[in-house]
């Protein structure tokens, strides 16, 4: 095809062969353009919030979802994040965590992009070879994931506005009514009767004026952040067979897990090429056979609402893989020729702020299986703290001692602000309890129940904070979500 007639194939034909027009700022003076109106305005375009807006949508709202990115799914996707953590309940029995979650898995196995959480079982590569808590996940491709979003939010009437960068929150009185956003057109209004935060730092509910804490306030810690990358051209049937006759060894010595590759870290460590906070490495294999994503990179300290905290993270992520790649090159059967497909285009963030609303969620409802009878969703994810015994590769993990636990409702409404629902990882949660939900299927739970909720005071007249959970709770069954 010749360059005019692809031009034409795209609309630019016209454009190609004229003169481009004078250029004239539309922010002259911070002038904000009335850009947008919608019932709901979603903010931030990762698994929760793309569940959340497909979900309200369904139920008939006038949605508008922002990312300030190219792309939905976050951390699956500008993440590299994978695989999906476990949908099942702690016995490994049944699917617990389904609705829109489920449909996401079913589209991407029906276009190669995913093996079903059936067919994958703890103690397997699938797993990193870890065993609690790791029963059923999920291995998917990212570009796919990418499609599919787009797809099922076109489908449902969503419509997608990315490189939109949240400023600030537009407020009447304690009432959010939209927010004005940074686009390449720049600075544009988009106003709304409802607000789903759904940014992962809770940013919209911080702005305005939710109570908000960071990190784990009784350790003044954050969870480490993760670089995620995935390589390819990996002789998987050699790898496997180094790591099979070790994994007897697999252990935890004061939170420091000694799990797969442990015995070649060691040997990297002996000759002087290895400073990275592990002992070992988890790496997972992916939906194609040559194919590994990889979680070993650790950046202690990350505040992922500092601009400068998050450059210098970023650049380290990268250097700590580099020195992996090297690793895998040098000391690992199979990987010699492994290439590097691609880094996260963003950094792995586990947490920074909760928000606060009426209701925090406590760690023990989690541990003891509490169900709520204001409940959004079923899981099982165990408690998984990074960082929390305070050396630089310690962390608390923790099962649950019940089957699974619920969340509830209260959680996703902050206190001091109207108009204003909680998706992901943001919710009202204790530092450790948001450690077992802040993983992608809970994530997206969440996130389709706030949209449900959203789309249910739009129609009923209903504040988040008076939505009666009676009027909630068969829009939930209807679209599909496990309730028990």
């Amino acid at each position: 095809m010749d360059r005019r007639k692809f031009l034409g194939t795209v609309g630019l034909a016209a454009a190609a062969g004229a003169s481009f027009p004078t250029l004239v700022s539309c922010d002259t003076n911070e002038d904000i353009k009335e850009s947008y109106q919608a019932d709901l305005l979603v903010v931030g375009g990762g698994p929760a919030g793309a569940c959340a807006a497909v979900a309200a949508a369904r139920e008939g709202a006038k949605v508008l979802l922002v990312d300030n990115g190219n792309c939905l799914g976050g951390m699956g996707t500008k993440g590299l994040v994978g695989p999906f953590m476990t949908c099942y309940d702690a016995a490994g029995e049944n699917m617990i965590i389904r609705g829109l979650f489920e449909e996401i898995v079913d589209r991407l196995i029906a276009e190669g992009g995913a093996i079903h959480p059936s067919k994958i079982r703890q103690g397997t590569e699938f797993t990193a070879w870890i065993n609690e808590g790791h029963d059923h996940c999920t291995p998917f491709d990212a570009e796919i994931l990418k499609k599919v979003y787009d797809r099922i939010c076109a489908e449902a009437g969503v419509k997608v506005l990315f490189h939109a960068n949240f400023v600030r929150p537009i407020m009447k009185g304690r009432k959010i009514q939209g927010a004005v956003l940074l686009t390449p057109s720049g600075l544009e209004a988009a106003r709304a009767k409802m607000v789903i935060d759904a940014t992962g730092d809770g940013t919209v509910a911080f702005r305005a004026g939710a109570p908000c804490v960071f990190g784990d306030p009784e350790s003044g810690r954050v969870q480490p952040a993760s670089l995620f990358f995935r390589i390819n051209n990996v002789d998987t049937d050699r790898l496997i067979a180094d790591v099979v006759p070790h994994l007897p060894e697999f252990r935890r010595v004061n939170g420091v897990s000694y799990r797969c590759l442990h015995w070649r870290v060691a040997e990297a460590e002996a000759a002087g090429e290895w400073d990275l906070a592990r002992k070992s490495v988890n790496i997972w294999r992916s939906v194609e056979k040559d194919q590994w994503v990889i979680n070993c990179t650790r950046i202690h300290g990350v505040d992922s609402t500092d601009c400068e905290n998050l450059t210098a993270a970023e650049i380290e992520g990268r250097r700590q893989v580099e020195e992996l790649m090297n690793f895998f090159h040098k000391y690992v059967p199979g990987c010699e020729k492994a290439t590097l497909m691609g880094t996260g285009s963003t950094m792995g963030i586990r947490e920074s702020r909760h928000v606060h609303g009426d209701f925090v969620l406590p760690v023990q409802d989690l541990i003891d299986g509490v169900i709520p009878d204001d409940n959004i969703l079923l899981s099982a994810n165990s408690i998984d703290v990074h960082g929390a015994m305070g050396g630089p590769a310690g962390g608390l993990y923790m099962p649950i001692k019940k089957n699974m636990y619920g969340v509830p409702y209260r959680s996703l409404v902050p206190r001091d602000v109207e108009g204003l629902l909680l998706a992901g990882r943001c919710i009202s949660a204790a530092s450790p309890a948001a450690g077992a939900i802040r993983v992608m299927p809970p994530a997206m739970a969440i996130g389709q129940a706030a949209g449900i909720a959203a789309a249910l005071c739009l129609s009923s007249g209903a504040s988040p904070a008076t939505l009666d959970y009676a009027d909630l709770k068969p829009l939930l069954l209807k679209q599909k979500v496990y309730l028990g």
